[in-house]
């Protein structure tokens, strides 16, 4: 694939999943708790836990840290899933009238989602090789975007604290976040699951 096109449609993925895995779901997840729509307060408050390896990445790959490029491969297959997995969430989101706009809308998300999230893993999985040597404008065009979120962060971060945000503080924050994240997928694989099976409960 030629060097510009794929540049683009890195920058057209982040763009979309601003708005398919961020802005969307933050839209939805607020309009549900305003409803006291339960199963959907819950099947987004998953959504959100799962989806926070994405913001992990781009913490990583602000300091061009290698493995941000597995996280950002694996993150869109752990989000389908989040909202995919659950029986009982699907059978009350199932049993609500199709034709309300918030449990439409949430179906109509979960597709786009869907569509979106395996378009990103396609294009992430050519960037896998740059686990091993960050060259070329592969590699560099997803490390564009955080780095322009972390000049923003950091304009922020000062203005509000006073404080230095750096690189180096970022790249630190992603590991402690990816420790954190791992031994919570752990527990869930090992512990929650064999005891509870595809039903979400308090997860």
């Amino acid at each position: 694939m030629p060097e510009l096109s794929y540049r683009i449609l890195v920058w057209l993925a982040y763009r979309l999943a601003a708005t398919f895995a961020v802005g969307l779901p933050l839209i939805l997840f607020i309009w549900a708790a305003f409803r006291k729509e339960a199963s959907m307060v819950r099947l987004l408050s998953i959504y959100w836990k799962i989806t926070s390896l994405m913001g992990i990445s781009m913490l990583l790959l602000t300091t061009q840290r290698p493995i941000g490029y597995i996280t950002f491969f694996i993150a869109p297959f752990l989000m389908v899933s989040s909202i995919w997995f659950w029986v009982d969430l699907n059978e009350e989101l199932a049993d609500l009238p199709p034709w309300r706009p918030l449990p439409f809308t949430v179906r109509i998300w979960r597709w786009a989602l869907s569509g979106f999230s395996f378009m990103f893993a396609g294009l992430t999985f050519i960037s896998l090789p740059c686990m091993k040597t960050i060259e070329g404008s592969n590699c560099f065009s997803w490390i564009e975007a955080p780095l322009l979120l972390h000049k923003i962060t950091k304009r922020v971060f000062e203005f509000l604290f006073g404080g230095n945000w750096n690189e180096a503080l970022a790249s630190s924050l992603g590991y402690l976040a990816l420790v954190i994240y791992v031994i919570g997928l752990i527990q869930w694989l090992f512990v929650r699951l064999p005891r509870y099976g595809r039903v979400a409960g308090g997860f």
